[in-house]
């Protein structure tokens, strides 16, 4: 009960931020050009600045070392994901505009902004060094790996044409954050408290700003675009049971090969597995001239459906 009232509570703050995007883009208070721009503040300055100061948060050097043996349970579940959904689009054949977010939902998930809040009100603070675990290979997927796959599905670019290198894609804003965020880790070189509290500062605006344009992109495709066809369909599945049974799946072999994890750490890897998509998936899509509808509608349902999804892997948790 606890962990769908926790879940209940999470997903209500969610739904009302993106309403206010909605309310505010229907009742013409934001122009057509808010989108765009917004779109450029959050992927650009806020969401560098957020990654840079979280590493330093919740990461140590010492903590990095010590959970290097679950980041190699981690990796072998994201790997698997990449590779079914990629498997998935060619078997059902996703259309181009759809397959950078088809791929993305399976393997990246939102876990700062709802799986942080949700594994602390779970398992407590203990915890948090396992999420960390998650964290750090989810943002390294997501910025090292998932982007590619959205940008490379371009539908404005035709197949075969060739295009020129572009150095910025190589390095996107927030993977620049995250690289920079590592070197002062490693190399332990002090922040002064008030530049990292103005990067916190820029940096908590993510979580609303994303959702804000979730509202807005909802408010532009009307409420009738919150469908399930088919590509939403099996796109849920893959993060809501493909990715936390292929985490199952890798923690049942290491413990059979002897390498057991305690309990909340495989618990925190399997919750965090079954988070809902990624709130900055929408502007992610939009950048690449994708479906920005079909991203928007994933991460909505995702949202909303997590509250049934929890109590269940909670179940599954306990049988292991």
């Amino acid at each position: 009960m606890a962990a769908f009232i926790t879940s209940l509570q999470s997903v209500a703050e969610i739904v009302i931020v993106i309403a206010l995007g909605y309310w505010l883009r229907s009742s013409k208070r934001l122009d057509d050009s808010f989108k765009g721009n917004i779109s450029f503040i959050i992927m650009n300055i806020a969401l560098p600045a957020s990654i840079f100061v979280s590493v330093l948060k919740y990461l140590t050097r010492d903590k990095l070392a010590s959970l290097s043996g679950g980041l190699i349970f981690a990796f072998g579940s994201f790997a698997c994901s990449y590779l079914l959904a990629w498997l998935l689009t060619k078997a059902l054949h996703i259309r181009q505009g759809r397959r950078g977010t088809f791929i993305n939902m399976f393997a990246n998930a939102n876990t700062i902004f709802i799986g942080l809040p949700l594994n602390l009100a779970l398992f407590g603070s203990k915890s948090l060094p396992y999420f960390l675990v998650y964290y750090v290979m989810n943002t390294i997927s997501t910025w090292a790996i998932g982007v590619f796959f959205i940008s490379n599905d371009d539908p404005t670019i035709k197949k075969g044409t060739k295009k020129d290198f572009n150095w910025r894609k190589l390095l996107p804003a927030p993977l620049v954050g995250f690289l920079v965020s590592l070197v002062f880790l490693l190399l332990a070189i002090p922040v002064p408290d008030w530049i990292t509290k103005t990067l916190d500062m820029v940096g908590g605006i993510v979580t609303p700003m994303s959702l804000i344009y979730i509202g807005i992109i909802l408010a532009d495709a009307g409420l009738k675009s919150i469908r399930f066809d088919r590509d939403t369909v099996w796109a849920l599945l893959g993060r809501f049971i493909f990715a936390p049974a292929l985490m199952i799946v890798m923690i049942l072999i290491g413990k059979s090969m002897g390498n057991a994890m305690p309990a909340i750490e495989s618990s925190t890897l399997i919750i965090q597995a079954g988070a809902p998509g990624l709130a900055v998936l929408p502007i992610l899509v939009g950048q690449a001239h994708g479906d920005v509808e079909y991203a928007t509608n994933l991460v909505t349902t995702s949202t909303v459906l997590f509250v049934i999804v929890v109590p269940i892997l909670m179940q599954v948790v306990n049988f292991l």
